[in-house]
């Protein structure tokens, strides 16, 4: 039939059609070199990824999770990126990525700001006399710690307080209130129990604040060594039991649900 006799020219006219609209090796290099330029470039001056090492941030931030982190939402205030993105001051609430000596960069929740009058109650967070709302907070079984839950301390008990932190502290102290001084800012870990934060090593200088965490961009599944581990379950035959573990090998390698999780 006619229609049969057509076929193969459509198909060679489709595929001459497929060639033209196909990019050359210099176009593909080039769009190549376009994105690899874009997020170096991204990487550079804005965006930054960061692996989360411990749990002094759980449950907000887990063991394993790669965040994506804002480097020009705390830029400094004479950068040209001031106008060019959205900028602002550092907030209570706010999860901050800061310098810190050991190690290179740490985590925390910015509970205080300079000025704020700051104690800790049995655990619990006021700022200005006012007992802070902290959904986030998560206080993990841990051996009573009357330096950690109460705070500030008007006794040095705790061997891993910083000495000179411990003499500034003291200085600081009014009423039994910490009084955030001009430029510092006191952090705290949501896992309050198993956190080493600002009652240990002290305030948090504006100028080592250098980033906001955005997005948690892949989590791979980590134990956490402050969670109550549970005994796993028993297969009812080994089978069974072989092919659960399998797929829990392919599948729980990582965390999924927590991909593209925004942080806050």
């Amino acid at each position: 039939m006619s229609v049969t006799a057509q076929e193969p020219g459509e198909a060679v006219q489709r595929l001459r059609h497929l060639r033209l609209h196909l990019p050359t090796v210099p176009e593909a290099l080039a769009s190549l070199l376009q994105t690899v330029v874009v997020a170096l470039f991204l990487l550079t001056f804005f965006l930054q990824p960061y692996l989360i090492p411990s749990e002094s941030m759980e449950h907000t931030l887990l063991v394993g999770d790669f965040l994506l982190v804002n480097k020009q939402v705390y830029a400094p205030a004479d950068r040209l990126s001031r106008w060019l993105l959205p900028y602002r001051e550092v907030m209570r609430g706010d999860i901050v990525v800061f310098h810190h000596p050991q190690p290179p960069f740490l985590v925390k929740r910015v509970v205080g700001i300079p000025g704020d009058r700051l104690r800790i109650e049995d655990g619990r967070v006021l700022v200005n006399g006012v007992a802070q709302d902290e959904p986030y907070a998560a206080f993990e079984p841990a051996a009573s710690n009357p330096f950690r839950d109460d705070f500030p301390a008007k006794v040095y008990t705790d061997p891993e307080v910083d000495p000179l932190w411990w003499q500034q502290m003291q200085s600081l102290t009014r009423d039994g209130e910490l009084v955030v001084p001009p430029g510092e800012y006191f952090a705290l870990g949501d896992n309050r129990n198993h956190s080493k934060d600002s009652r240990f090593w002290g305030f948090v200088p504006r100028s080592q604040i250098v980033a906001r965490p955005l997005v948690i961009y892949f989590s791979l599944t980590r134990p956490s060594t402050t969670d109550v581990q549970q005994a796993p379950l028993q297969a009812a035959d080994d089978r069974l039991g072989h092919d659960r573990q399998l797929s829990e090998r392919l599948t729980g390698f990582a965390r999924w649900k927590r991909i593209f999780h925004v942080v806050r």
